[in-house]
């Protein structure tokens, strides 16, 4: 019986501990997000929220990127009638980061498809150099379906 106790206790404990954790946790992410937006001279024009996610807008990527004095360079990768898929290399200091970007007919409205391609590549290159993808951060352009005024 008084293990049966004991490990009922230990069940309640847990439970109130990885609540506590998960709180401090949403708590840290509130704090990063407002440092970001606060060192990145960022206004509510830059961003919007969605349902799950903080969504930065073409003017607050481009602004993070400026701040943070980070180099990107673009490489052509794949191109169709249909699709492109653009490289992004982005540098800040010694921190050198390579992504893609990716547009077809299947995942973006517009047919330009090598300039959605470039700044798919360009959100996710800041948002990887900023380590925001961790905190549910994206980009506007990464999909059709961030768009704010489809998310209102």
């Amino acid at each position: 019986m008084e293990h049966h106790t004991s490990n009922l206790l230990y069940q309640q404990l847990s439970k109130k501990l990885q609540l506590e954790v998960l709180n401090i946790k949403k708590m840290e992410t509130r704090d990063i997000l407002n440092k970001m937006y606060v060192d990145n001279d960022l206004c509510k024009e830059d961003i919007h929220k969605h349902q799950h996610y903080t969504i930065i807008k073409r003017s607050g990527i481009e602004k993070i990127q400026s701040k943070n004095n980070i180099q990107v360079s673009f490489e052509l990768e794949h191109i169709e009638k249909s699709m492109a898929v653009v490289k992004a290399t982005a540098i800040k200091g010694e921190k050198v980061i390579e992504t893609f970007g990716s547009a077809s007919n299947d995942t973006s409205h517009n047919k330009y498809y090598t300039e959605m391609a470039e700044k798919r590549a360009l959100s996710r290159a800041i948002l990887k150099m900023m380590g925001l993808y961790k905190y549910n951060v994206y980009g506007e352009d990464e999909s059709d379906d961030f768009k704010q005024s489809e998310n209102k």
